[in-house]
């Protein structure tokens, strides 16, 4: 069993109802740059971000409206860290031209010497669909043939790609990802999203319980990658941990190997906080106390 990677999706940049801490209302990019420090310093793989593009009212109680663009966040991010890759989870790769998302993804990883994570999902919010003057219901489809695209857009200058939503050929784009294949990581935990993950992405990131629960998803998973067109090649299966409490250092290193027991590759941790401060003494914590322990 190989060592588990520990990756966390930081507060502030996005402030849905579900997840937000009080404190994050009044904090800004001070406090953003100071938790991702802390992830840096302590050894995680990761910092993660969020995507969305204009909340529709019905929804803005619930998931607020305060969210942060995902590329000028990493971007920002790139400039204040050396190390820790930069991921989001996920972009949703429906609401634009592939065009223009390889060229902001290759952007990144260039700007951040090869530290990106393409996590691309499939979006749900329908009102912000009809906002964007996309089609709600051919969103599984427009992310399949997205990831296409945008693979072909990252893999080489010249871009070529023939599809039913986008037919594009004799255009070439720089600046190149420093990554010699820049990552893409698919999120979703329905069927759709499985295979998808297998069959087109180089990792998996749940979101929510798979079909069965978690094992049987990571079983589907392989077996399907298995049998898929990108058999053999690297693939990273991820997990999210609930709200680690560190009082009882034991419990949680029992829990968090319950999941590397699964068969995982990185697991997503995150704490509950009073403070940006609060936070960044958790994940100092936890990288002393913890992650050692899991990893034994």
């Amino acid at each position: 069993m190989g060592t588990i990677a520990f990756g966390l999706q930081l507060p502030i940049q996005s402030q849905s109802t579900i997840y937000a801490q009080p404190w994050e209302r009044g904090a800004g990019a001070e406090e953003l740059v100071q938790v991702a420090q802390a992830c840096e310093a302590a050894g995680f793989d990761y910092v993660a971000v969020c995507d969305h593009v204009a909340i529709p009212d019905d929804k803005a109680e619930a998931m607020s409206t305060e969210w942060w663009d995902t590329i000028a966040t990493l971007s920002y991010l790139a400039a204040v860290t050396t190390r820790i890759r930069l991921l989001s989870h996920v972009y949703v790769l429906p609401y634009r031209h592939p065009l223009v998302v390889a060229k902001a993804w290759a952007t990144l990883d260039a700007l951040s010497g090869g530290r990106a994570i393409l996590g691309a999902g499939v979006g749900h919010v329908e009102g912000e669909f009809a906002a964007l003057g996309i089609d709600f219901s051919d969103r599984g489809g427009a992310l399949d043939e997205g990831i296409d695209a945008v693979r072909a857009a990252l893999a080489s200058e010249a871009v070529e790609h023939h599809g039913p939503r986008w037919d594009f050929a004799g255009v070439a784009a720089r600046p190149r990802p420093a990554q010699a294949s820049l990552p893409i990581w698919i999120g979703g935990s329905s069927r759709p999203a499985l295979r998808r993950a297998a069959h087109k992405g180089d990792g998996w990131l749940p979101q929510g319980a798979p079909e069965g629960g978690m094992a049987a998803g990571i079983a589907r998973v392989r077996e399907l990658r298995e049998a898929g067109p990108r058999a053999g090649q690297p693939f990273t299966i991820g997990a999210l941990s609930g709200p680690l409490s560190l009082g009882n250092t034991d419990k949680v290193v029992g829990y968090l190997r319950s999941i590397r027991d699964l068969g995982v590759d990185q697991i997503q941790v995150g704490f509950k906080s009073g403070s940006a401060d609060e936070l960044c003494d958790q994940i100092a914590a936890f990288a002393a106390d913890v992650a050692p322990l899991v990893n034994d």
